[in-house]
């Protein structure tokens, strides 16, 4: 019996677990999903620079800090008001400090951006399922207008 390339078939598995659990997601997961991919991306980058594996720290922490560009530019400033502000703002440090932490390999930094976005997430995760709810609902309500707008 050969298992092969068993990493290539669970790398299979992972992307269209993923997959799936976007186009399925609502708002408020969409961003959960990208607070864990920026965390997982820190925590590769972190076990590559442990390595020596250069390459492999820069590409993650790339990743990285292309998920966090994302989280930015999700934000509505608008609505969003100081909150969204102080977000944006945050974000923007951590971008900031992962490109150090890349340039220097320090771990530390690396650490400091996680803890950030799992503070970040903890809050995030910590909405209330009705306020969720109401706030996909509404999105759901102003994407169907803007489709049947004339």
């Amino acid at each position: 019996m050969s298992y092969g390339n068993s990493r290539g078939g669970m790398s299979e598995y992972k992307k269209v677990d993923t997959q799936s659990g976007v186009a399925f997601a609502d708002p408020h997961r969409l961003i959960q999903m990208l607070m864990e991919g920026a965390l997982d991306k820190i925590a590769i980058a972190k076990g590559c620079l442990e390595r020596n594996d250069i390459a492999g720290k820069g590409s993650h922490i790339s990743w990285a800090i292309s998920i966090i560009d994302g989280l930015r530019m999700s934000l509505d400033k608008t609505a969003g008001g100081d909150i969204a502000q102080n977000l944006d703002d945050l974000y923007d440090y951590m971008g900031r400090r992962l490109l150090q932490a890349n340039i220097k390999s320090d771990p530390a930094m690396l650490d400091e951006v996680a803890s950030l976005i799992r503070e970040i997430k903890s809050a995030w995760d910590a909405i209330p399922d009705d306020i969720r709810k109401a706030h996909a609902e509404a999105k759901r309500r102003e994407q169907q207008d803007i489709v049947e707008a004339p």
